[in-house]
């Protein structure tokens, strides 16, 4: 089989279909059901979702939560900066402080050696070094608190570039609504949300464990590399980002049962696809691994037989994924996807991580 070119998975996307904000109920967004066996397309809300589950399915969520992981600081000479955090690093043998991988506005301004400090004094930060993925590593100083408290405290939730809006008035309602309602706290480990998700309520999985529903999670530290576009010209390529997860012995044994498997988001596939690529059994113990595994068109897929996901950027690797599970071991999902984006923005679905849902059964 020829290469697969980048292009088959572009599409034009009026920019108004862009979501900037949530629906106003998270269940009240809309839900294209895609039904592989029968080749079909039905348009629903995706409080409808408990119609198309039944008894004995196991639906397999992302508990990852989002760290608030934008903080605002001030050079000595009063510049802003932004410092947005992406992961705790080993501190260096003796030295103070602690470690991050970050991204830093304005880069090019602050060369190792820089300094800043948020304006209330609760730390000062040195950058240490610049990386070639453009990410630095900073020291932080803080007053006897962690890092990860002052972000949870005062930092703002680090939306994706292309929730792009005038203000920031809504920062608290971000807080609440760019997290799944069943984030665990204590994993602040995601710097994007598992946005498929968002859409649930207590309610509505109230109401599916009410018909026999059973639920499972699992825990992937969605990174920066979720919204890097493909750039090289054939999807073969393009080197995959890679992401730690976590996945607890129950869920294992869901994974091995006869249910019929319902991801929630391409980030529970990714975590799910990985671990079944490496184990044929659960391990009795959890398991902490890295997911390198990049899902395209024709790859079978071992562990998931029903999806819930949103709509993806043109170019990325989340679509390929969902290409690639329209029709596992073939590369005819490329074509179908492509229709059916044709049909959610001529029935004008909102995109993306504050948009609408689609199940593909």
């Amino acid at each position: 089989m020829p290469p697969l070119a980048t292009a088959q998975f572009d599409y034009l996307l009026p920019e108004e279909l862009i979501a900037q904000f949530p629906a106003a109920r998270r269940d009240q967004s809309r839900l294209l059901v895609v039904d592989r066996a029968a080749h079909s397309l039905r348009h629903q809300v995706f409080s409808d979702l408990p119609q198309f589950l039944r008894t004995g399915d196991v639906l397999i969520r992302n508990n990852a939560s989002v760290l608030p992981a934008r903080l605002h600081a001030v050079r000595p000479t009063g510049g802003k900066v932004e410092c947005l955090l992406l992961e705790r690093q080993p501190g260096e043998p003796g030295s103070a402080g602690e470690q991050w991988r970050c991204l830093i506005k304005p880069g090019r301004r602050l060369p190792a050696g820089a300094t800043f400090a948020e304006a209330g004094g609760a730390f000062t930060a040195e950058v240490v070094a610049w990386e070639g993925t453009g990410t630095a590593l900073v020291r932080f100083a803080t007053r006897g608190e962690t890092v990860l408290s002052i972000a949870q405290r005062q930092g703002d939730i680090p939306l994706p570039p292309y929730i792009a809006r005038p203000d920031s008035t809504r920062r608290e309602a971000d807080r609440e609504r760019y997290q799944t309602v069943y984030a665990d706290p204590s994993r602040p480990v995601a710097v994007a949300a598992p946005t498929a998700g968002l859409h649930f309520t207590p309610d509505l999985l109230a109401a599916l464990t009410g018909q026999g529903v059973a639920l499972a999670d699992l825990t992937l530290h969605v990174g920066l590399g979720t919204f890097r576009p493909i750039a090289a010209d054939t999807i073969a390529g393009h080197q995959i980002h890679r992401e730690t997860y976590e996945v607890p012995p129950a869920t294992q044994q869901a994974l091995f049962a006869s249910a019929r498997r319902v991801a929630v988001g391409t980030t529970a596939v990714r975590s799910i696809e990985d671990f079944l690529a490496h184990h044929d059994r659960p391990l009795g113990h959890a398991y902490r691994g890295t997911a390198g595994i990049f899902l395209y068109p024709p790859c079978p897929f071992r562990g998931v037989d029903a999806l819930i996901t949103n709509f993806h950027q043109p170019r990325s690797t989340l679509l390929c994924l969902v290409a690639a599970f329209l029709a596992p071991g073939s590369t005819d999902g490329i074509d179908w996807l492509r229709e059916i984006y044709a049909e959610a923005i001529a029935h004008r679905y909102r995109f993306f991580s504050y948009g609408d849902a689609m199940l593909i059964l």
